[in-house]
């Protein structure tokens, strides 16, 4: 199987990009072999880090794409198939590549059978920051949704407060790719579950768990195995922050507590720790409230889902010393995640939103929800994810028309047949023409064009990014289109 690139560098919107400024040599394997398979960006980083450290890497890819980025990069090539793994220290398996489900990779085997431990690029991170600088502190952040929203402001309210701030992981660089860590040097770690998966030695300073869905349970297996790999972020923290709005979390967050291990519960629907109340974070000590942030009017955190990845961040900094002030300051300037309900612009009185992140049904109906009822033209579509858009029928009364793209076309027409209007347009060139011509009549006030695909990408794009970057650049062409101005 071939690893599966995501190179995720456009991180807010306005174009501001991700910058390498560094690498951090691992010294953990000094002296030893070390096989590396999956050679896109984590993969050929890696590779470089440990070499660089003193080890002998092995490097190989099943894709010839793969193979060439290494001897590009001036990695030794070792057909690992062939090779005797008896002689090496651990594999370190790219995060695409399967571990356990639906099958473990042909790797994973082999590294299993000769007693080889098999590890992620994160797993050498916190292992050289065991080693060289313990108090590094180290900002962890998983969750079905809002993970990304949640690790792109809390790095923005570090890096206005004044602090040096590191963020990478499933978000912008590989984190290998960040300066070394140091006593007064924040990482913000953004972790998918297989990268998890990857990390046995995972020890964040603060655990962020905003959420957990069904989500990739073809690479879990179970939710049961899902939502373990979830909570293993926050069990292994010095302390913890989770929601508690969905039963999966909020049975992790009984479990902390059944350890005595402190954490913060957050929620959107309930009163909690720290919770959103009409557009308001407020604290509980259990007695008494107190408002904390009123996050009305800013407009990149707008939503019920934002509003949690807001109280998520709130309660990270709390356990940082972060000063409110400068939390509430952060909250203000944050100028949003590029492709998560990303205000592109307008073209007469449409607003256009890009929300290519939304790549399942639990995204896009915090979406749905964002915006007026009976303002919303919604481009949808792509590679499906189990149950479609079925979980989404209660918020379909908010959709004004469905304009729809990609492979699952057909099956998305069945499911909105006589509950919305909608056109088969194949691709997002049709889709966004007959959008715009469609809210050039709509009674709206501010009618929106929202992408917001509830799918992947992978039938007409390499990725969500890619996706995304398509419809602004498709966007930013129509006539008419004005930009929107950011901080």
């Amino acid at each position: 199987m071939r690893a599966r690139s995501n190179p995720r560098e456009v991180l807010y919107s306005g174009g501001t990009r991700a910058k390498v400024r560094g690498m951090i040599r691992i010294t953990t394997f000094a002296g030893r072999n070390v096989a590396v398979f999956g050679l896109a960006r984590s993969g050929i980083v890696a590779a470089q880090a440990l070499r660089d450290g003193g080890a002998t890497v092995a490097c190989w890819d099943d894709g010839e794409g793969g193979r060439a980025a290494a001897m590009k990069s001036g990695l030794p090539l070792v057909d690992l198939s062939q090779a005797d793994w008896s002689g090496f220290a651990a594999l370190v398996l790219a995060p695409g590549v399967p571990l356990t489900h639906p099958q473990p990779h042909w790797t994973v085997a082999r590294a299993r059978t000769a007693g080889v431990e098999v590890i992620g690029d994160i797993e050498l991170f916190f292992r050289e920051r065991a080693k060289a600088c313990p108090q590094c502190p180290v900002i962890a952040i998983t969750g079905t949704n809002g993970k990304s929203t949640t690790t792109a402001l809390i790095a923005h309210i570090l890096k206005s407060a004044g602090k040096d701030v590191q963020m990478g992981g499933n978000i912008g660089v590989g984190v290998l790719s960040l300066e070394p860590p140091a006593p007064d040097r924040y990482f913000v770690i953004e972790m998918s579950s297989f990268q998890i998966d990857l990390t046995p030695s995972l020890h964040p300073t603060v655990g962020v768990l905003t959420n957990i869905t069904p989500d990739h349970l073809d690479r879990h297996g179970t939710m049961e195995n899902y939502a373990a790999v979830k909570e293993k972020l926050v069990a292994d923290a010095d302390s913890s922050v989770l929601g508690i709005d969905d039963a999966w979390s909020s049975k992790s967050s009984q479990f902390l507590t059944d350890r005595y291990k402190f954490h913060f519960r957050i929620s959107t629907k309930s009163r909690a720790d720290i919770y959103l109340r009409d557009g308001k974070l407020f604290g509980s000590d259990g007695t008494s409230s107190a408002e904390l942030a009123d996050l009305n009017g800013i407009g990149s955190l707008r939503g019920a889902h934002n509003g949690e990845n807001a109280a998520a961040a709130f309660a990270a900094m709390t356990l940082l010393h972060i000063p409110v002030e400068a939390v509430v300051a952060g909250f203000k300037s944050f100028p949003g995640l590029a492709h998560r309900l990303e205000e592109l612009g307008h073209v007469g009185r449409t607003v256009i939103v890009n929300d290519s992140k939304g790549t399942n049904a639990d995204s896009t109906e915090k979406a749905l929800l964002s915006f007026a009822a009976g303002s919303i033209y919604w481009i949808v579509g792509g590679v499906p994810k189990e149950g479609g858009i079925e979980p989404l029928a209660p918020y379909f009364n908010r959709v004004a028309k469905a304009y729809l793209i990609g492979q699952c076309a057909p099956e998305f027409a069945e499911t909105l047949a006589g509950k919305v209007p909608f056109e088969m347009c194949g691709t997002m060139e049709v889709a966004l023409q007959q959008a715009v011509r469609d809210t050039a009549a709509s009674s709206a006030t501010e009618p929106v064009v929202l992408l917001s695909p509830a799918c992947a990408s992978y039938d007409q794009y390499n990725s969500f990014e890619h996706r995304g970057d398509h419809f602004r650049a498709l966007t930013e062409a129509l006539p008419g289109f004005t930009k929107k101005a950011h901080a």
